[in-house]
């Protein structure tokens, strides 16, 4: 990649330690970080191939479902660009999403959220992005759940994402919301975040100008990888 090098701003991100986030106080360092530079290998292989997604990889809707049924829920569309620091488009860039059903709860079997599974909804999926950084998936949207954060701690509805480059080494997590969700606010995880500006470029736009007439709702959410306004990513605090 040719062009300046973008010093990432450190403001933006969370302190390792929060203790409104109860995992943070095991999981923060009780030392001085070290960065240590990736090999060659590292950045080079093992490669995933481009041939291995299905036709439904992108459909969470049908991609886990039996019979010719479809998941239960609000059907939606989610889209986006994958962009560099400088605004352009990343290539081939393989993004894994999951989430919980419409109800609030993951296919997981150390689930312990009461709600229903839906037989027909696995809650993962996979894309790649075109020439100019596109994706999109279809899916249901997610429900809040509780969690044992604190006595009434709830997550907002999200998406995962998970951001692979052309080695698994060169990978990025994040976590999408929904606009007008008034949770995303009150959730101790999103609240670690200092900046506002870092929170709200987690949150997805309604777009009304791209639902399926009589199908689906639209949500934008693009992913910038790499500068002083990147995207938040929950596994390279240190910077990407």
């Amino acid at each position: 990649m040719s062009g300046s090098y973008f010093q990432r701003d450190r403001g933006r991100h969370p302190q390792a330690l929060t203790p409104s986030y109860k995992t943070s106080i095991l999981r923060s360092p009780r030392q001085a970080l070290l960065s240590l530079p990736t090999s060659h290998s590292e950045e080079t292989g093992p490669v995933f191939g481009h041939d291995i997604l299905g036709p439904l990889d992108n459909d969470l809707i049908r991609n886990f479902a039996k019979d010719g049924a479809e998941a239960i829920g609000q059907r939606i569309v989610v889209y986006g660009r994958v962009l560099d620091e400088a605004g352009r488009p990343v290539r081939g860039a393989l993004l894994e999403f999951w989430q919980a059903n419409a109800g609030g709860r993951y296919r997981h079997k150390r689930e312990s959220y009461l709600a229903a599974l839906d037989p027909n909804f696995g809650g993962c999926g996979r894309a790649i992005t075109d020439d100019e950084g596109r994706y999109s998936f279809r899916t249901v949207k997610p429900g809040a759940y509780p969690w044992p954060n604190g006595v009434n701690d709830w997550r907002p509805a999200h998406i995962h994402f998970s951001v692979f480059g052309h080695a698994f080494a060169q990978r990025l997590i994040t976590q999408m919301y929904f606009e007008g969700d008034p949770m995303i606010w009150q959730c101790p995880i999103v609240r670690t975040i200092p900046d506002p500006a870092a929170v709200e470029q987690l949150v997805a736009a309604l777009d009304r100008q791209a639902t399926i007439p009589m199908d689906s709702l639209a949500y934008k959410f693009d992913i910038v990888l790499r500068g002083r306004r990147s995207t938040m990513f929950e596994n390279r605090m240190e910077g990407n």
